[in-house]
C-alpha cells in the first residue's frame, strides 16, 4: 500500500478525487488543519483513524508526516493517447518528457513545475527513472494528483508519435543547441528534460526539432535539472502570453 505523506499532500490529494483508503492522525490532534481535513475526509467519505501517539510514529519512519498519512491505491497512469487528445482542448499544448530522471526529489520538483505552469501532460521512462514514491509525492506538494503521467519503454518512439500529432520536439542540453528564449513557443510543445548527469542520450537529441541551453554567467556551467526544468517551464509560459 503507498502512502502520502504531510499536510498539503494529503489535502491535495482529497480534494484532486485521489482514491484514499483511510487517512491516519495522532490522537487528540486539534487545530485549524485538522478541522479542514476532517470536513473534506467527510465530504469525500474517507474514514479517518487516530492512533496513539506511540503507534503512529513508528508509521512515520523518518518521514515528515506534520502529523497525518494517507494510504492510497497505487498511482493510475494515463496512456500517451490519453494525454495527447486531452491537450489538443487548448491552442498551444504542452507535454512533458522527462528522460531517465533517477532522484525522487528532482522528479518531484519538477512535477510541482508542470501543474503551476500548466502542462497537460507527462511521460517518464521505465526504465532508469525513479518510481512515483511517497518522496516524489510529498516533493511535488500534491501537484502529482492533478497531473497526467504516462510510463513509456521506448521515449523515441513516443517522440515519433508526438510528431505525427502535430507537436514540435524541443530538447534541453548543452551541446549543439541554441538560447532557450530564441524559440518561439506558440506551436504544441513536447519539451523533454534528460538525467541529472548525463542529460538527454544522443538518439533523443538527433529526434529533436529544437535543441536549446540557459546561459550560464557563474563558474558552474550547469543547473540541477528541476530547476532547469522550472526555468524553461516559466520561459513557454510567458511567450505564449
Amino acid at each position: 500500500m503507498k502512502k502520502i505523506y504531510g499536510r498539503k499532500p494529503v489535502l491535495e490529494a482529497i480534494k484532486s478525487g485521489q482514491e484514499i483508503e483511510q487517512i491516519l492522525i495522532p490522537f487528540g490532534s486539534k487545530g485549524n488543519f485538522y478541522n479542514e481535513l476532517k470536513v473534506e475526509a467527510k465530504k469525500n467519505k474517507i474514514k479517518i483513524a487516530e492512533l496513539p501517539t506511540h503507534k503512529f510514529q513508528q508509521l512515520e519512519k523518518g518521514n515528515n508526516t506534520q502529523g497525518v498519512i494517507a494510504n492510497i491505491t497505487e498511482f493510475n497512469f494515463s496512456s500517451v493517447e490519453e494525454i495527447i487528445t486531452s491537450s489538443k482542448e487548448k491552442q498551444y499544448p504542452l507535454i512533458l518528457l522527462l528522460d531517465s530522471i533517477q532522484d525522487p526529489q528532482n522528479l518531484g520538483a519538477i512535477l510541482r513545475s508542470a501543474e503551476c505552469f500548466g502542462v497537460d501532460g507527462v511521460l517518464i521512462t521505465t526504465h532508469q527513472s525513479s518510481p512515483i514514491t511517497e518522496t516524489v509525492e510529498k516533493t511535488s506538494a500534491g501537484a502529482i494528483n492533478h497531473l497526467k503521467i504516462a510510463k513509456v519503454t521506448n521515449l523515441v518512439q513516443e517522440m515519433k508519435f508526438l510528431k505525427e500529432n502535430g507537436f514540435w520536439i524541443v530538447g534541453s542540453t548543452l551541446e549543439n543547441s541554441q538560447v532557450y528564449t530564441s524559440v518561439d513557443y506558440k506551436i504544441p510543445i513536447a519539451l523533454i528534460m534528460g538525467n541529472e548527469e548525463k542529460g538527454i542520450r544522443k538518439l533523443v537529441a538527433d529526434n529533436c526539432d529544437f535543441l536549446v541551453h540557459i546561459p550560464m554567467k557563474g563558474k558552474i556551467q550547469s543547473l540541477n535539472v528541476s530547476v532547469a526544468a522550472g526555468i524553461l517551464l516559466a520561459e513557454i509560459s510567458n511567450n505564449r502570453k
